[in-house]
C-alpha cells in the first residue's frame, strides 16, 4: 500500500481542492455524492491506471452511472419476479434480453480499459500490476480474462462502500459534537499541519479508529452478506444442525444492532472500542464489517487507511455542519435497500478553522 500512497494521494488532493472551491464559494456539498465520485475516481486509478474523472467533471462516468442504475433495477425485478411468479413467463425473456445489453457493455469497457493498463509501461504500483505479474514468486500472474473479472469486482466492491463509510462518519460525528470534538482535540494534538497527514500517520490515531469502527457498526457499508456453503459433513450453528450444501448468510446490520451482541446498539458510542466498562459485555467478535475468514475483503486495509487520512484531513482544516436540519432529529442512515443504500443527500457546509490559519 505504501507504494500505491503517491497514487492515493493524488485523488485524495483533489477531492480537497473540491472542498476547497465550495468552501470560498460559501456552496454546501452533498458529500453521498462526492464521497462517491471521489471513491471510484481512486478505484479506476488502482485498478485501470486511469480515473474516472468523476471529481473534474462533478458527475459520474456514463459507465458507473449505467452500472449503479442497472443494479437497482436488477434487485427490484428480483423482487418483482418473486413476488408475481405468474409473469414469470413473460418478464423473464424482456429482463434477460435488457440484461445482455448492459452486461456486453460492460464487459467491453472493462476489456478495453484493462488493455489500455497493460500497454501502460513501466509497470505500475496498482492492482493490475499485482495480477499480471506474480511479484512473490518471480513469475506471470493472471490471464487477461481473469484480470479482467477481477477488475470489474475491484470497482464495483471497493468503492461504494468507502464512500458509503466517509458519510456515515460525516453524519454521525455532525449530530454528535460531543464526539467531534474529542476526535478534533486528537488531531489537533497530533499533528503541526495539513501536510503531515498521511495514510501512514493517520493509522495511528486511536480515536479515530473508535469512530470509524463505530460508525460502520451502526452503518455497515457492506449492506448485503457473504454467503458460505457448509461443508458436506455438515455444522451445528446457533444449536441446530445444518446438513451439507446449506448456504448460510449472516447480516451485517442485524448482528451489530442486535441487544445480544452489542449495549445499547442503537448509541453511536466509539468509546465502546477503547475499553469502556459500560460495554464490557460487548461480543466484540461479532464486528467483522469486512467479513472474515479466506475471503474476507482483500481491500480493508486501503478502505481503513483512505478513511483515515480524509476524515483527519477534514477535520483538522475544516468546521462541518449539516445543512439540513431535519437530520438532526432523525437518523439519515435509516435507509431502504436497493443492491445499496438509497440514501438521500447530506449536505455539508464547510468554513476553515480559525486555529489553524494562525
Amino acid at each position: 500500500m505504501q507504494r500505491q500512497e503517491h497514487i492515493i494521494r493524488h485523488h485524495v488532493n483533489n477531492l480537497f481542492s473540491c472542498f476547497e472551491e465550495h468552501c470560498a464559494k460559501g456552496r454546501p456539498l452533498d458529500l453521498a455524492k462526492w464521497f462517491n465520485y471521489f471513491s471510484f475516481d481512486i478505484i479506476g486509478d488502482l485498478s485501470f491506471g486511469e480515473s474516472f474523472g468523476n471529481l473534474e467533471r462533478g458527475d459520474f462516468h456514463p459507465w458507473i452511472a449505467t452500472i449503479l442504475e442497472f443494479f437497482v433495477a436488477q434487485h427490484d425485478m428480483a423482487h418483482f419476479r418473486r413476488a408475481y411468479p405468474f409473469l414469470e413467463a413473460i418478464v423473464g425473456p424482456l429482463v434477460k434480453v435488457l440484461a445482455a445489453k448492459i452486461i456486453l457493455k460492460h464487459n467491453t469497457f472493462m476489456r478495453t480499459q484493462v488493455a489500455k493498463r497493460l500497454a501502460l509501461e513501466p509497470t505500475r504500483p496498482d492492482f493490475i500490476d499485482g495480477m499480471k505479474f506474480d511479484h512473490s514468486k518471480g513469475k506471470e500472474g493472471l490471464s487477461f480474462e481473469a484480470i479482467c473479472h477481477n477488475a470489474s469486482i475491484f470497482v464495483v466492491a471497493g468503492s461504494e462502500t468507502t464512500a458509503l463509510a466517509l458519510t456515515g462518519a460525516t453524519y454521525l460525528l455532525c449530530t454528535h459534537p460531543e464526539v467531534l470534538t474529542k476526535l478534533k482535540e486528537e488531531i489537533d494534538s497530533s499533528f503541526d499541519s495539513e501536510q503531515q497527514i498521511t495514510l501512514l500517520s493517520a493509522q495511528r490515531l486511536k480515536y479515530l479508529t473508535a469512530v470509524i469502527d463505530e460508525t460502520l457498526r451502526i452503518y455497515p457499508a457492506a449492506v448485503g452478506s457473504v454467503p458460505r456453503l457448509i461443508q458436506r459433513h455438515g455444522e451445528v450453528v446457533g444449536g441446530y444442525f445444518l446438513p451439507g450444501g446449506t448456504c448460510v448468510d449472516i447480516w451485517h446490520w442485524a448482528m451489530y444492532h442486535n441487544p445480544a451482541n452489542f449495549t445499547e446498539p442503537e448509541v453511536f458510542a466509539p468509546q465502546r472500542w477503547l475499553g469502556d466498562p459500560r460495554f464490557e459485555g460487548d461480543k466484540k467478535v461479532a464486528f467483522q464489517p469486512f467479513s472474515t475468514g479466506k475471503r474476507s475483503c482483500i481491500g480493508q486495509n486501503l478502505a481503513h487507511s483512505e478513511i483515515k487520512q480524509i476524515m483527519a484531513r477534514l477535520l483538522w482544516k475544516y468546521n462541518i455542519e449539516l445543512v439540513d436540519r431535519e437530520w438532526y432529529d432523525k437518523p439519515w442512515h435509516d435507509q431502504p435497500v436497493r443492491a445499496s443504500y438509497v440514501h438521500p443527500p447530506l449536505n455539508v457546509r464547510f468554513s476553515l478553522r480559525t486555529e489553524q490559519l494562525k
